[in-house]
Formats: structure tokens, C-alpha cells, sequence
């Protein structure tokens, strides 16, 4: 054995670190869509697995990078972010979702996308032997580093019969005595599920009662349909006393791989996070901070979004209802979360969510994301590729007659 591998960290599994069994989910399901891809070339995947915007970024904000990324006053490290930035989120924050309390300086920053600001944050909380409550299924990254700095995490699993909200009343005393950070994510990912104002005061009233801080995670928070308004955690009274809120570009506005994302809220926990961004990065492109600026103050982007999603989503759930999937249409995000079917009419059963989907991937070449978190379920994605209506209903017509070949059993 090499002294490397004697090396590696405990958090990692020291000498018994295996990368490959440790992959990250997303990693997995790239990797075998892959391998039937090489295997059967002339066959197109329909891929409702990507969680990824199917379009670019508008051109006005790709013409902005392109007129400030050359200006020699652009250049400088942007450190913890340039105050124009802030104060486009600010104006963002109070048009889109009526947060009318927001001081730019002192109680918004911007983050390399959202990733990494759910990365730094325990690091501004968590001790050895300390908690995060997590909403599960969901994001894992805030979890994974809460157990990399000693701490560890306490599910809070999302079920049907609950509208896939946690249940804080399950939660044991001696945990909350530990607890430091909750996780929601509304709306949510993978169940689409929106947060209602009753539901955010429920989570303001339990923080300030066990005095946990909250954080909110909205990178889906702008992608709502049928006239249901975008809610942000902080419009509700008292939840910038317990808790701040994530807000990402990559979504709403189609700007994935530009990595742009800012965190708005309680001026204490947005100071810590601040103190630890400065030593783990330098600021995102200056140029990338104005490009963003540029998209905060057009939310028609969002509007046609937002129309694009909704019209696949109904022909997406009308053909999963029609081939016998228990669902509804749902009122946010690009996501529609699905129980598995119990297997096939030949006698194949399946066992979790993981069978289902690798089922539909090798036999009729459909990519979706399972989770055996809360109950066995796929998460199919709107955002696959198509230039048109015309083209969506072409694409969900062949995923129609793909699942109806597989004789499904609910």
C-alpha cells in the first residue's frame, strides 16, 4: 500500500477510501446512460433524468459577459463580490417575491452557484458531534460536509401522506438539543412540491423555539405554474431572525455552467459565511457577477421558462396517467415525481426505485433518477432537448409508445 492512500482522511474512509463506491448519484446515472449509449448508438436516449435547463442563456446576458469580460477594470479577484450584484439581488428579492427588508451590504453575498455556499455553511456552525436536520430525498451536499467536519445528519424523510413536508413533531429530544442547521428546499427537489406561507411559519416558529438556524434552499423557487406565485422563506415575519435563504441563477435563468448564486438573510450567518468564502475562493468573475445583474432585472426569462415547463408538463403527465403512473401535474419546478411501478406484466418485479430505473434505461431506453429515500420513486425531468411544441409532442409520444411496449404492473 502506498503512503497515499495510508493518508487520506478518516472523513473519506481513510486506507479504506474507495472512490468509485462512494459516487456521487448523478455521476452513476451519467456513467450508464453512457454505457447504453455505446452499446446501442443508433437508439436515442430520451433523457427526463437531467436536471438541467434545455436552453442557454438568453443572448442579452451572454452579450453582457461578452461587452465586460474584456474591460481591464473586470479583471481584479472579485473576492466576496461586487456590491452592484448584491444590490441587483436585493431589487430581485423585493419585486419577484415581495422581500421588502433586505439590506444589499450587510445581509446578501454571492456564491460560485449554490453548491458550494451549502458546502460552507456547516463549516460556519458545526462542531464535532452536532446535527443537521435534512429534508430526504434531497440535495446532500450541506449533509455530506456537516459528517466531513464531525457532525451528522438527522433525516427528515418527505412522504405522500405528509404533502412531502417533514414532520418536526417526530423528532426526538435529545436530537434537537444537538441540532444546529435545518435543510428545506422548497420547492422542492425531486417531489415538486411547493412550500405554502402556514408551512414557512411552522419552520419559523420550530427554529426559534429549539434554536436551530434555518437555511433555505431556493434554486427552484422562481419555476411555478398555473398562477401559483413564487413564495420566498424570507417574506415570511421573523425568518431572517433564524435563517437565510439560497438563490441561484442556474435555474430560472439557464446559467447551469456560469456558476452564480447568492445567499440573502440573517446579517450574523451571512458575516460567517462571508469570513469562510474569503478563504476558500476568490469571488466569481466580475464580469459573470454583471452578466448576472443583467438577468436579475428580466423576469420575462423566467415568465418564458416557466410557460416552456408548463406546457411539457402536461403532456408528460397526461402519457404517464395514461400508461398507469400514479401522478399529478406539479404546481413547480421542472421535476415530476413518480411512484415505481411493482414491475411487469412477463414477471419482472421490481424491488426499488434503482431496478425501475435501470429497467427503463436498458429495455426502453429512458433515463430518469430514482429515490428509495421516502417510499420507492422516479424523478423525470421537462428539460429534455427540443426546439419546439411541435418537437415536445413528438418526444412524449415516443415515450408513450416506449413505456406502453413495456407492459408496466401498478
Amino acid at each position: 500500500m502506498d503512503f497515499v492512500q495510508e493518508n487520506i482522511a478518516e472523513r473519506l474512509g481513510g486506507i479504506n477510501f474507495e472512490p468509485s463506491k462512494k459516487s456521487y448519484k448523478f455521476a452513476k446515472i451519467k456513467k450508464m446512460k453512457a454505457a447504453v449509449s455505446a452499446m446501442y448508438p443508433h437508439i436515442p436516449i430520451i433523457d427526463l433524468g437531467i436536471g438541467e435547463p434545455d436552453l442557454p442563456a438568453d443572448s442579452s446576458i451572454v452579450n453582457t459577459l461578452f461587452q465586460e469580460a474584456g474591460k481591464p477594470e473586470n479583471r481584479w479577484y472579485a473576492d466576496n463580490g461586487i456590491l452592484p450584484f448584491q444590490e441587483a439581488a436585493g431589487q430581485f428579492l423585493e419585486k419577484f417575491y415581495a422581500v421588502h427588508d433586505i439590506d444589499p451590504q450587510r445581509e446578501i453575498l454571492h456564491g460560485i452557484g449554490s453548491k458550494p455556499i451549502l458546502a460552507m455553511l456547516p463549516l460556519c456552525f458545526i462542531n464535532p458531534g452536532d446535527i443537521t436536520l435534512t429534508t430526504v430525498p434531497g440535495y446532500p451536499v450541506m449533509g455530506t460536509y456537516t459528517q466531513h467536519l464531525g457532525g451528522s445528519i438527522y433525516p427528515l424523510p418527505l412522504y405522500k401522506e405528509n404533502d412531502f413536508y417533514p414532520d418536526f413533531s417526530k423528532i426526538p429530544a435529545n436530537i434537537l438539543k444537538k441540532a444546529k442547521l435545518l435543510y428545506i428546499n422548497y420547492p422542492n427537489n425531486p417531489t415538486g412540491q411547493m412550500a405554502t406561507r402556514e408551512f414557512y411559519e411552522t419552520v419559523v416558529e420550530f427554529a426559534c423555539r429549539n434554536r436551530i438556524i434555518v437555511v433555505s434552499d431556493a434554486s427552484y423557487s422562481a419555476i411555478t405554474f398555473d398562477e401559483t406565485k413564487p413564495l420566498s422563506f424570507l417574506s415570511i415575519e421573523g425568518a431572517k431572525e433564524v435563517g437565510v435563504e439560497i438563490h441561484s441563477l442556474s435555474k430560472a435563468f439557464n446559467m447551469t455552467g456560469w456558476r452564480l448564486a447568492f445567499l440573502a438573510g440573517n446579517s450574523r450567518i451571512i458575516e460567517a459565511y462571508g469570513y469562510i468564502k474569503a478563504h476558500t475562493d476568490s469571488g466569481q468573475f466580475i464580469a459573470i457577477q454583471k452578466a448576472g445583474i443583467c438577468a436579475l432585472s428580466q423576469p420575462e426569462i423566467i415568465q418564458k421558462n416557466c410557460e416552456r415547463y408548463n406546457r411539457r408538463h402536461s403532456l408528460l403527465v397526461s402519457v404517464l396517467k395514461e400508461v398507469g403512473f400514479d401522478v399529478a401535474k406539479p404546481k413547480a419546478t421542472f421535476y415530476c415525481y413518480v411512484p415505481i411501478p411493482k414491475g411487469t406484466k412477463s414477471g419482472i418485479c421490481f424491488k426499488n426505485a434503482e431496478e425501475a430505473a435501470e429497467y427503463l434505461l436498458k429495455k426502453a431506453f429512458i433515463s430518469t433518477v430514482p429515490w428509495d429515500d421516502a417510499g420507492s420513486y422516479l424523478r423525470l425531468s421537462v428539460t429534455f432537448e427540443a426546439n419546439d411544441y411541435e418537437e415536445e409532442k413528438k418526444i412524449i409520444e415516443e415515450l408513450r409508445e416506449r413505456l406502453l411496449k413495456l407492459e408496466l404492473v401498478f
